[in-house]
């Protein structure tokens, strides 16, 4: 069956089988039930809430059976409130049940917890074990670190990112390369393994000048009125 809804803002809501209430709103809605074809599609300041993901794009699309599936497209907005991950992209897509977001086109994504922000063109993010698998274009921020590559984890329980693919680290004025880096995010020790290169700064003060001696006194005048 059917249905088709033209409601400003409209507000659904249901109960799937991972017992979970699911919130959402659109300036219009399309759905269709059945019992392993259950989607609802809407359109226009779409939004959606579970129970620890909030989503907002032009378009979301839920499918599967009880609704597992979700599809965003278009000025993407989440958000995981219990992990505190933020993230924006051109479209998502995410299983309820496995809990695993695959984020592509120009992604940027924030963990507010540990100050990290990180750019790529697909971030694969698994709410379970908090491991983000980011691929092309990478670059990762935090504190005085700048991390780029192809390929990257970021381990966002261990604070630990591995890449691999061209990496660099840029640390203040010290720039690090390998064909694989890891990088621990708490304690900021650099592991470098293969065709390893980079340059540091000596950043030491130079030791103080000392003070210059006082001048001499003049000597005395020869010249001076004698005693007759």
């Amino acid at each position: 069956m059917k249905k088709t809804y033209c409601l400003f803002a409209a507000f659904f809501l249901f109960t799937s089988i991972f017992a979970e209430t699911i919130t959402f709103k659109a300036d219009s809605l399309t759905g269709t039930a059945g019992s392993k074809t259950d989607t609802t599609k809407m359109q226009g300041n779409a939004f959606v809430k579970t129970s620890n993901m909030e989503i907002s794009a032009d378009s979301i699309e839920l499918s599967g059976d009880n609704y597992r599936y979700i599809v965003a497209d278009g000025t993407v907005v989440g958000k995981n409130i219990e992990s505190k991950m933020e993230f924006t992209c051109g479209r998502m897509r995410y299983d309820r049940q496995t809990k695993v977001a695959y984020l592509e086109d120009s992604v940027h994504l924030v963990d507010t917890a540990n100050e990290v922000t990180a750019d790529a063109q697909i971030i694969n993010y698994n709410q379970n074990s908090e491991i983000a698998i980011m691929q092309i274009g990478i670059t990762l921020k935090q504190k005085d670190n700048t991390c780029t590559a192809a390929y990257a984890v970021y381990r966002k329980n261990d604070k630990m990112l591995e890449m691999s693919g061209n990496p660099k680290i840029v640390q203040g004025q010290d720039t690090f390369r390998a064909q694989e880096i890891t990088l621990n995010l708490d304690s900021q020790e650099i592991t470098l393994d293969g065709r390893v290169s980079g340059t540091v700064t000596d950043s030491k003060k130079e030791p103080p000048k000392p003070a210059a001696p006082p001048a001499p006194a003049p000597a005395p005048d020869q010249n001076e009125d004698k005693h007759e």
